[in-house]
């Protein structure tokens, strides 16, 4: 389905405004099902391991084997569904799901299903979900206009709010009235929903006349990008210093619940319920707030505030007044959340998104699984109320020190594809896997404009390494001052040749900029391109020509 346009209008676009596209609405409301199947799986798995086992131990390593396939796979789930169709690569993760998950429900029906089994079988369904992540994640941009992406990332965040808040309740209905093969029946049927979705979906072809990169240069480009991504890295520091704090509040609240405040399942279910309506409430406000507050100074008072929640946590043992702790605690996680999601899918351009994204779920999963377990063996030795006081000062520190690393550029990105650099003109055929290509760009630069000059190369520096460049520098000639020669190195051909459609409109306008800095702007800047080749092979030379672009 192609990208649906959006109708020009000055409003900011509400909380709900996604749910207007119709293919958004039908994949919103399947990954919702998904997300609620996979909190009913979880939710019984631990209830059968721990009836059949009684060992803290093996429940624990339910919960390992969904989360370490994340960790484990995520980057390279993200390089291939860069690559492929991510269409198809999504139906098939789903089927794979529905198949362990049938498998599941089976077994159980049999009474067949051994702790080691149910531990392997749901090690096989985090493999799924750790390969369908990115790619599904990387789909929303697909799904509505640029202007509803916000609140489309803030929905998808939302979807997994409200099953964290619906799915343990239903899943433990489930098994008490039908049995547990009922409840993984449930979850592989909600793979059945997306897969249907998915099949429905008329997603537009990738248009590029290009071959697709293999594995391994994808992965080293994606790699690559991140290294010099700015925003995309302040996401990532971001993520990783609040989650690595922050998860001991969803670590240790049953432990608080159970043995400081003596109080049931019952009131353990509700506080995650308010929780869970703490975010949706946060998600519908979202849009207005950012509208008016920057997404730096958001995400510092969310943060602030969901450590005031923590503290909040370890002091008081009312529970009536843990309930307002929990709905303000729903609402900061969700803006913090939300915010760095939505720098990260508008600060990177599609042919590398699904790879972002991928690296931003394992920095999150990564760092909710090691603070968990961090912050669970610290309150074993001391206390929770130490533990989470301690967190708490973490997360403070981890709010102040996020300050360095912003967000706000993400904003002012434009990561469209702008085409404003015209192919090589070459005069023989050039094998795609020839190379290194040497690129070098001469520019004549006003005398007094030199430093201004300078100051506007190193960010086109690295954007060039962003969409390819293993090499790149720029040097000011001896004997003619004001002459300088920018030189950038491609592995291959073909590198170079996904260079030119990788170039983005944020990237024009810079080089627009550099283009008013020349002495004679009737000069344009000479581009050469020389491309090296296998022993005893004829060096080729690209025709030097003189165009009104940089590359």
């Amino acid at each position: 389905m192609s990208q649906p346009s959006s109708p020009p209008s000055a409003s900011v676009p509400g909380a709900w405004s996604p749910l207007t596209q119709p293919t958004f609405r039908m994949m919103w409301l399947a990954v919702l099902i998904g997300n609620i199947g996979t909190w009913i799986h979880d939710v019984s798995a631990a209830w059968v391991m721990a009836d059949n086992t009684g060992s803290p131990f093996m429940v624990a390593a339910v919960q390992s084997a969904t989360t370490l396939p994340v960790v484990l796979l995520a980057v390279f789930a993200g390089t291939l569904a860069d690559i492929v169709d991510r269409r198809k690569y999504l139906i098939l993760a789903q089927l794979w799901m529905l198949i362990v998950a049938s498998t599941l429900a089976l077994l159980a029906h049999l009474d067949m299903l051994g702790p080691w089994t149910l531990i392997a079988l749901t090690f096989a369904l985090g493999i799924g979900a750790a390969m369908a992540m990115p790619a599904q994640q990387a789909t929303v941009p697909e799904l509505v206009p640029r202007a509803m992406l916000s609140p489309a990332v803030a929905l998808s965040s939302l979807s997994m709010n409200i099953a964290r808040a619906v799915g343990p309740a239903l899943g433990g209905l489930i098994v008490a009235s039908a049995g547990i093969e009922w409840a993984f029946a449930l979850n592989a049927l909600s793979f059945l929903c997306i897969m249907v979705v998915l099949l429905i979906w008329k997603r537009a072809p990738t248009r590029s006349v290009l071959p697709p990169e293999s594995f391994g240069v994808a992965l080293r480009a994606g790699l690559r990008y991140a290294t010099q991504a700015s925003v995309l890295q302040s996401v990532l520091v971001k993520a990783a210093s609040f989650f690595m704090f922050a998860s001991a509040l969803t670590a240790l609240l049953p432990i608080v619940v159970n043995r400081d405040l003596q109080a049931s399942a019952g009131s353990y279910g509700l506080l995650l319920g308010f929780i869970g309506i703490g975010a949706i409430s946060g998600a519908v406000l979202l849009p207005r707030l950012r509208a008016k507050v920057a997404p730096d100074r958001l995400v510092l008072i969310a943060t602030l505030v969901y450590a005031g929640c923590m503290l909040a946590l370890a002091l008081l043992r009312n529970i009536p007044v843990l309930y307002v702790v929990s709905l303000v605690n729903g609402f900061a996680w969700i803006t913090v959340l939300s915010s760095l999601q939505i720098a990260a899918q508008t600060s990177v351009p599609a042919w590398v998104r699904a790879r972002a994204l991928a690296l931003y779920i394992v920095v999150f999963s990564g760092g909710m699984a090691i603070g968990s377990l961090g912050w669970g063996t610290l309150a074993q030795q001391t206390s929770t109320t130490a533990a989470l006081l301690a967190a708490a000062a973490g997360t403070v520190l981890a709010a102040f020190f996020g300050l360095r690393f912003r967000l706000g550029e993400a904003a002012n990105v434009n990561v469209t594809p702008s085409g404003h650099w015209p192919q090589p003109v070459v005069v023989d055929d050039i094998a795609g896997d020839r190379g290194p290509v040497l690129i070098t760009i001469e520019y004549r630069i006003a005398l007094d404009r030199r430093d201004e000059f300078l100051r506007l190369m190193h960010p086109l520096g690295r954007s060039r390494r962003r969409d390819g460049a293993v090499q790149w520098g720029v040097a000011e000639d001896t004997e003619a001052p004001g002459i300088y020669l920018e030189y950038f190195l491609d592995g291959s051909w073909l590198e170079h040749l996904r260079q030119h459609e990788r170039v983005t409109e944020s990237e024009r306008v810079l080089q627009g900029q550099i283009l008013q800095l020349l002495a004679d702007p009737t000069r344009m800047p000479r581009v050469r391109h020389f491309v090296g080749g296998a022993p005893g092979a004829p060096l080729q030379q690209v025709r030097a020509s003189n165009v009104q672009v940089l590359g």
